[in-house]
């Protein structure tokens, strides 16, 4: 990543933002605090993330994680990719990116070591299966990329605002932190765990979400956005299922 950039930003680096805007609101005389090593970061349902650094440095600043809050993100926005960083709730600082989240999802997206797993099996090649369920997602997303192009749809921005398409949302901006959580902890399980979540959220919204047309319905801003998020499905399954030492296949 280029310095001062958050173009494909995951947990990790913008932590590491956050702690560079603590450093320089201290530099500034905004706040006076000790430097933490690292800031918490979670993804949010809606592909935003936060932090409730804020909290952890009101006492030691002397004034209210609200406050606290403000002040970071007054610092956080000026940095290249934020569009905003507020506060949200009692005290946590809330940043949303330039890009949504499914257009910020490249081939490279999340792709980390982690720590070898022994893989689902092959069979039965039932829902009953976590395997089968993460395989069929990716194949079912690489179906989705056949067929728009069948039709010439092309991907565009809209509104992913079903709790289902949050769901996903979520998901998928969460991957590189559980990557990140499994090399750490020398542990495959929270990562394997975290595709099982997105094949089965992904399923939802494939059946319940439709990113291609049904019937005679014609091609509207719901399917194109949708098509976005297929695409990212798509591959952070199939980047998961390689990190996890197996070759995803586009047909079951």
């Amino acid at each position: 990543m280029t310095p001062g950039s958050l173009a494909h930003v995951n947990p990790g680096e913008l932590s590491s933002a956050v702690i560079a805007a603590v450093r320089d609101a201290v530099a500034d005389g905004d706040i006076s605090v000790p430097i933490p090593q690292m800031a918490p970061v979670e993804a949010t349902a809606t592909g935003d993330y936060a932090t409730p650094l804020p909290l952890r440095l009101a006492r030691a600043a002397g004034r209210s994680a609200p406050e606290v809050a403000a002040i970071l993100a007054k610092h956080l926005a000026k940095r290249p990719g934020v569009r905003t960083a507020r506060t949200t709730g009692p005290g946590f600082l809330t940043i949303t990116m330039d890009t949504p989240l499914t257009a910020r999802i490249d081939e490279s997206y999340g792709l980390m070591a982690v720590p070898p797993a022994e893989l689902w099996p092959t069979r039965p090649l039932t829902f009953d299966n976590p395997g089968f369920r993460v395989r069929f997602a990716y194949a079912r997303a690489c179906g989705v990329r056949r067929h728009a192009a069948d039709l010439g749809m092309r991907e565009t921005d809209g509104p992913l605002d079903d709790p289902r398409e949050r769901l996903l949302i979520g998901l998928l901006a969460d991957f590189p932190g559980r990557a990140e959580q499994a090399a750490r902890q020398n542990d495959p399980r929270p990562f394997t765990r975290h595709l099982e979540r997105i094949a089965d959220a992904y399923h939802d919204v494939h059946e319940q979400c439709p990113a291609l047309p049904r019937g005679d319905e014609s091609v509207d801003t719901r399917h194109t956005a949708r098509l976005g998020l297929a695409r990212a499905a798509r591959i952070v399954l199939g980047n998961g299922l390689r990190m996890l030492g197996e070759m995803p296949e586009d047909r079951l």
